[in-house]
């Protein structure tokens, strides 16, 4: 098992905390870069779709996972991101110009959102985000002269300086995006303002009693979750290359969330991770229909109930997401034959005592 003295403070604010970071991320990196040697074009396009969700999964996890405020909206987000991003595009303006204004418009739109949540907490601001995307869905629906409607908008490929980003490059494209996107979380979270979400997170009563802002920082995580929602839709708009109001529903802000708890609450690993059940686990249902007796295979909602299932045995199970089972089998692993089997019990004790809270 490996132990970390730190000696120094730039030592503690490293991100990759010894060689094994360093080599596997490299070793992750080199992976991707040759993803489009090595995989066949479906299987690239669904690592498209993950690096997508991955973006707009960072921004919830910075609202939800380490502001501590749930939100069941941020499908409005995403389609703010992915109507503004189309509308610009088709009106020539090139793509850092158009996505710019897609993520500056969807972090006002955070900030507008962010301020009257203020006022409430817990379920109640679970009602108002929901609320809000319910408004927005309504206005992407009714407002034809701009986003066409129910008819559905068709969306030009993202171009810059005469080159379209379709394929492959729209694939490194946003593998450009989502490291970036994860570069900048990280060093947020471990800034200043990022320390001040966590202690809101933690304690609101000893965040303020320490001196920060309660209304600032919430206001400012909703805008900054927002504004990589809106990143991740104006991605999601060049890859689909046709948007319509019936693709940002409650449905699809329960997805996102799922997303984010499923991978592992405050955890960056979780949000991959649970970006890659999400879009991985529906295609393993697919297949596995064909080995299921025609009752079940055929059934319409087999698929709405695994992944109630899933939720469920996390719940129950492991709260702490995938993230939270694969420390623990390292842990094993590093410890082992010496493992103790009540290692993570006073972490159980500590979850049970919350549910009373």
């Amino acid at each position: 098992m490996r132990f970390l003295y730190k000696t120094d403070y730039d030592q503690d604010i490293r991100l990759a905390k010894h060689g094994g970071h360093r080599f596997w991320y490299t070793l992750l990196m080199t992976a991707l870069l040759l993803a489009p040697w090595l995989m066949s074009s479906y299987l690239l396009d669904q690592l498209v779709v993950i690096g997508i969700y991955s973006i707009a999964g960072l921004g919830l996890m910075l609202l939800c996972g380490y502001t501590g405020l749930v939100s069941l909206g941020h499908a409005a987000f995403l389609g703010v991101g992915a109507y503004t991003e189309a509308v610009l595009a088709a009106r020539g303006w090139p793509f850092p110009l158009s996505m710019s204004a897609a993520v500056l418009l969807s972090g006002l739109t955070g900030i507008i959102v962010g301020l009257p949540a203020l006022r409430v907490k817990g379920i109640y601001l679970v009602i108002a985000t929901v609320a809000f995307g319910a408004i927005v869905e309504e206005v992407l629906a009714r407002w034809e002269s701009v986003t066409a409607g129910n008819a559905g908008l068709m969306v030009k490929p993202a171009q810059w300086l005469g080159f379209k980003f379709t394929g492959e490059s729209f694939y490194y494209l946003t593998l450009a995006l989502v490291v970036l996107c994860t570069l900048a979380v990280l060093n947020l979270l471990r800034s200043p303002t990022g320390r001040a979400l966590v202690a809101i997170r933690d304690s609101e009563v000893s965040a303020q009693s320490m001196g920060i802002h309660l209304a600032k920082y919430k206001t400012l995580s909703f805008a900054l979750s927002a504004a990589f929602t809106g990143l991740a839709g104006g991605l999601y708009a060049h890859k689909l290359r046709f948007l319509s109001p019936e693709q940002f529903t409650v449905l699809q802000s329960i997805e996102l969330l799922m997303m984010v708890f499923i991978g592992g609450l405050g955890s960056i690993h979780g949000v991959f991770f649970g970006a890659t059940l999400l879009i991985l686990l529906p295609q393993a249902i697919a297949v596995a229909k064909d080995f299921l007796p025609p009752a079940i295979g055929g059934a319409a909602g087999l698929q709405a109930v695994v992944f109630g299932a899933i939720i469920i045995g996390f719940v129950l199970f492991e709260p702490l997401g995938l993230y939270g089972r694969w420390t623990k089998i390292r842990t094993y692993l590093q410890t082992f034959p010496f493992y103790r089997k009540g290692t993570f019990k006073r972490e159980k004790s500590f979850q049970k005592s919350e549910r009373y809270r």
